[in-house]
This record gives C-alpha cells, sequence and structure tokens, in this order.
C-alpha cells in the first residue's frame, strides 16, 4: 500500500486517527499547562520537566503489571475507558489550591493507566491495517502525532497568555472526552486478540519471551534509549525559555511531520531499513549548540532539524514487526512504548537534575552527547552480530496454547 487515497479508505483508520487526534491535543494542552503551573509555583526545572514527562515513569510499572492487557481487553472498550480515566485525572489537576504532591499523585495513577494505551493503539492498528500497509498507516499515525503537537503547544502557548493554567486543563479534560466518545461511536467492537487474562504472570512471561531475541532486544534499546534522553532534554524547553517554550515544541512537532513524511511516503523500502542510525544521529546532533547557549529563535530552528530524526522509530518499529509473531504484536507494541515513554520519563529526570547543578544550556548538550554515544554503541553491536539474524518461534506466553486471532 502506496497511496494515502487507498489507506483513508480502510474501515475504521479515520475515526482511529481522530479520537488519538483528540487525545493527543489533550496531552499536549494540558501538559504544556501543568509544566507552566508547577514552574511557577516551585521555580523548578526539574519538577517542571518531571511534570510534564514523569508520568511515563510510571508506566513501567504498569507494563510489569497490565500490558498483557494489550491483546487479552477488547480494544475499543479499554481505548474508550483510557480516555475517561485521562479526562477525570486532568479535571482534579486543575482544582485550585491542589498541592503539588498530590499532582504527582495524580500523574502516577494516569501513568498506570497509560501504560496500556500504546500497546492497544498499536495492535488495533496492525488490525485495521493489511500488512504491507503498516508502514504507511504509521506514518500517518506519527505524522498526525506532529501536526497535534504543532498546533496543540502552540495554541496552549497562546491560551497560557489568555486564561490561566488551570482554565486550560478543563479544556484538555474536555478534548479527553472527546476522544472517549469518537473511539465508541467510530469503532467497531472486536474480541481480544488472544485469550486469557490479564495478569503479571502472563504480562512477565510474554515480555520476558519478546526480550529473549537479540535482534529484538536491539531494537527495542534503539527505539528507546536514543530517544528518551533526547526528549530528557527537550523537557527543558520550560526553563531554558520560559516565554518561547510552546514555539519550540511546535518547531520540534514541525521536524517529526516532514521525517515522518519522508519516511512513510517518499523514501523506497529497501532503503529504509539503512537509515536507522543516521536518523538518531540527526535526532540528537543539532542539541550540542545548546553549549552556546542560543537565542530561543536558534534553538527553535535547532530542535525542528532535529526532530525530523524521530523518523528512526518507523524504520526500527519496522523491524520489530518483521521479527513478532502476529498475536503478539499488540504486546510488542505497548512493551515498545512503555519503554520508549519510561526512558523519556527517566531522561526527563536526569535532565533536570542536571539542569539543577549546572543550567538547562549544559544539561540539554550533555543529553545530546549521551544519546549520540548509545547510537554509535548500537550501531557497533549491529554490525558485529548483525540486526536482521533468524529468530526462532516464540511459544505460546500461556502454558495452553488457547491464543485466539479474530
Amino acid at each position: 500500500m502506496r497511496s494515502y487515497r487507498t489507506l483513508f479508505r480502510t474501515p475504521e483508520y479515520a475515526p482511529f486517527l481522530l479520537s488519538f487526534a483528540a487525545h493527543a491535543a489533550a496531552q499536549t494542552i494540558g501538559g504544556l499547562a501543568l509544566a507552566t503551573l508547577v514552574y511557577r509555583a516551585t521555580g523548578s526545572p526539574l519538577l517542571s520537566a518531571v511534570s510534564m514527562f514523569g508520568p511515563q515513569l510510571a508506566q513501567m510499572l504498569g507494563a510489569a503489571f497490565l500490558l498483557s492487557g494489550a491483546d487479552r481487553l477488547p480494544p475499543r472498550a479499554i481505548l474508550t475507558v483510557i480516555s475517561l480515566a485521562f479526562a477525570a485525572g486532568t479535571a482534579v489537576l486543575a482544582l485550585p489550591q491542589l498541592p503539588v504532591w498530590a499532582v504527582f499523585v495524580v500523574l502516577l495513577l494516569q501513568g498506570l493507566v497509560a501504560s496500556l494505551g500504546g500497546g492497544v493503539r498499536g495492535g488495533l492498528l496492525n488490525e485495521i491495517l493489511p500488512k504491507d500497509g503498516y508502514v504507511l498507516g504509521r506514518s500517518v499515525f506519527n505524522m498526525l502525532w506532529g501536526l497535534v503537537q504543532i498546533t496543540g503547544f502552540a495554541a496552549g502557548g497562546a491560551l497560557l497568555e489568555l486564561l490561566t493554567p488551570r482554565a486550560c486543563l478543563l479544556l484538555a479534560a474536555a478534548c479527553y472526552v472527546a476522544s472517549a466518545l469518537v473511539n465508541h461511536l467510530g469503532l467497531t467492537p472486536r474480541p481480544p486478540r488472544s485469550a486469557g487474562r490479564p495478569s503479571f504472570s502472563a504480562t512477565w512471561r510474554t515480555n520476558a519471551l519478546l526480550w529473549s531475541s537479540r535482534p529484538r532486544r536491539l531494537a527495542y534499546l534503539g527505539l528507546w534509549v536514543p530517544n528518551g534522553l533526547v526528549v530528557g532534554g527537550d523537557s527543558l524547553y520550560v526553563s531554558y525559555a520560559p516565554a518561547a517554550a510552546g514555539t519550540m515544541y511546535a518547531c520540534g512537532a514541525l521536524g517529526m511531520f516532514v521525517g515522518d513524511l519522508a519516511i512513510g511516503r517518499l523514501v523506497p523500502p529497501a532503503l529504509r531499513p539503512r537509515l536507522a542510525t543516521p536518523l538518531r544521529l540527526l535526532l540528537a546532533t543539532p542539541y550540542l549548540l545548546f553549549v552556546l547557549r542560543p537565542s530561543p529563535a536558534l534553538s527553535a530552528v535547532a530542535a525542528a532539524v532535529a526532530s525530523v530524526g524521530f523518523a528512526a522509530s518507523l524504520v526500527l518499529q519496522e523491524r520489530l514487526m518483521a521479527l513478532t509473531p502476529d498475536d503478539l504484536a499488540g504486546q510488542a507494541l505497548g512493551l515498545h512504548t512503555t519503554g520508549m515513554v519510561a526512558l523519556q520519563g527517566i531522561g526527563a529526570v536526569v535532565a533536570g537534575t542536571l539542569a539543577q547543578l549546572t543550567s538547562p544550556a549544559t544539561a540539554i548538550t550533555l543529553m545530546a552527547t549521551a544519546s549520540i554515544a548509545v547510537t554509535l554503541t548500537l550501531f557497533l553491536l549491529e554490525r558485529r552480530h548483525g540486526p536482521d539474524e533468524a529468530v526462532p518461534d516464540l511459544p505460546a506466553p500461556l502454558p495452553t496454547p488457547r491464543q485466539t486471532r479474530p
């Protein structure tokens, strides 16, 4: 599948994107508003960064207990419940005089709920689209995320000039409710992809099976670590240039959009595997400029150029899907999403700590340097052993082979 026309004729793809767009708009507007609220209340780059990206740390815990639900729960129902849970939590965050510690309790709970979202969406997308349409469909999904971030952060920055952060949080809660409605009305009820109950043992067993293959491990590490380090640096935009943070995030989202468009639509499939390392290097290298403490305008340009490198995730996700059985696609993509956002949360904590000890500019530079070092190390490991060596079939994740495909 190489045509956008054919892609959008696929049943359920448009409502799938629309529900995600509403959810993503809520995340961008609400995340920027909350980071601004916490920074104004505490003056701490660390707490501001953690308030925006820290909930992703909780997804590591959720992945250990809940991730098997990505393939063992009905996708429409669980996506609707996730959006409604986020709406309720965001409304609580908007309460006046809410203590900072209570903010982080709510964010912890939201992170636990979110640990299911990536796997459920990824598995559902894998069902909605034919095999040859996955990369194009996923690139449009990522491009939409970029467009929503551009408009969401730009709109969020403008709204913060007109409204209070708490009013912006209530607007984000309304967007989550809209996402839940689109999920319920626009998606077809489907049975779970696999039989059995979600449980800690099933989650842990399947995660261990997915991690047992060396090619998959390298793919996961390539998806998680360079990305997480760079996003950790991005979490410092609010403390680096408070008045221009929305613009910097929007420019970064524009770069991500351009990269996903190029990889998904313009780059031939045979060339894509060769671009994983160059794109990961591009993701970090422009941030080395921050050692010179550039102006907000130049910083926004650097963010836009660097964010083209986020398209490396498309290449690596395609590799991951080629190495994974279909009946584990949801949990495999859920593990990817959870690991990625968890590393982003860890990156935000590390970057915020470095900024407290040095400065936001120095911390951004150090995070970019670490990302480049990790990318080069993974490249050497892949060259030494080969990223696409044969992978043995996975055994069933349950003691008895009860998995089913609808």
